[in-house]
């Protein structure tokens, strides 16, 4: 596997990888979700490429930045063993040099839910993920539908500015008590971590009335929010919203296919997850 620290490095690599190319952007700390879109980038495309870099821009200045878990030599070993041909793992100075001064942003998509909550994340992550889909070209990139939001935000983009690329998303991978996982687990104390599998209960209870039958988003959201509150008070809810699969939009019934999504606070942890209705 070969490791690029700098766009000229990269460039150079990429000219001589066979195509069509694959890539996985993440911002390291692997585990099996990452993992899981490797494997299907490995077995669609002739090349595979995967970039680590913990994004300033998409943290806010009350938000993880600094303590955001890092062990590159760990994650090259993964890529390695995952038969990954190229490994881009930038600093902050090279992909934001001095002068920078250009912003992608996508209207409506992310101004709500996560982009109200976060104010300015989903700026970051749309300019850096044009930067990187510039960058590599790839045919095909790979993302998972934990950050469902995200997901529907770099598919707006990629077809908006005629990127080229296809955006593939796949199912949030989740541990045996159904945990989503997420390089943010490692905050949860022992006692958290007990307690956090509740999230997607919670949601499950609200997937398993839309599947009985019911429709109305305002009895669905209030047995997620029932569910929640009878097991536990210890989240701090941000929000709970059932939302259309493309346009991220409010639905009052549900008659197309759409996604239930939440968000709360355990302790110090910030945990989100969604399930698809479809």
């Amino acid at each position: 596997m070969q490791v690029c620290r700098t766009i000229s490095q990269l460039q150079r690599a990429l000219a001589a990888l066979p195509r069509p190319l694959g890539f996985v952007p993440t911002m390291g700390y692997l585990h099996e979700g990452h993992l899981s879109l490797v494997r299907q980038a490995r077995a669609e495309n002739a090349s595979v490429a995967v970039s680590i870099f913990v994004n300033p821009t998409q943290f806010g200045p009350q938000e993880d930045l600094a303590r955001y878990p890092r062990d590159l030599a760990r994650d090259r070993k993964l890529l390695a063993e995952a038969a990954v041909d190229l490994l881009f793992a930038p600093e902050a100075e090279e992909m934001y040099p001095p002068g920078f001064a250009t912003w992608v942003e996508v209207k409506g998509l992310s101004e709500h839910l996560e982009g109200a909550f976060r104010p300015g994340h989903f700026r970051g992550v749309a300019t850096v993920v044009t930067k990187l889909l510039n960058l590599f070209r790839p045919e095909r990139a790979y993302f998972g539908e934990k950050d469902a939001q995200q997901l529907a935000i770099v598919r707006r983009l990629a077809a908006d500015l005629n990127l080229g690329c296809t955006i593939v998303g796949l199912p949030t991978v989740r541990e045996a008590d159904g945990l989503a996982l997420s390089s943010r687990n490692v905050y949860l104390s022992p006692e958290e971590r007990q307690r956090a599998p509740l999230l997607y209960r919670s949601l499950k209870a609200g997937y398993d009335l839309w599947r009985q039958g019911e429709r109305r988003t305002a009895r669905i959201i209030d047995e997620v929010r029932r569910t929640l509150q009878a097991e536990s008070k210890a989240f701090r809810v941000d929000y709970i919203a059932l939302v259309d699969e493309e346009t991220f939009q409010e639905m009052e019934f549900v008659e197309r296919p759409a996604r239930l999504l939440i968000a709360a606070r355990l302790g110090r942890t910030r945990l989100i997850d969604n399930l698809p209705l479809k």
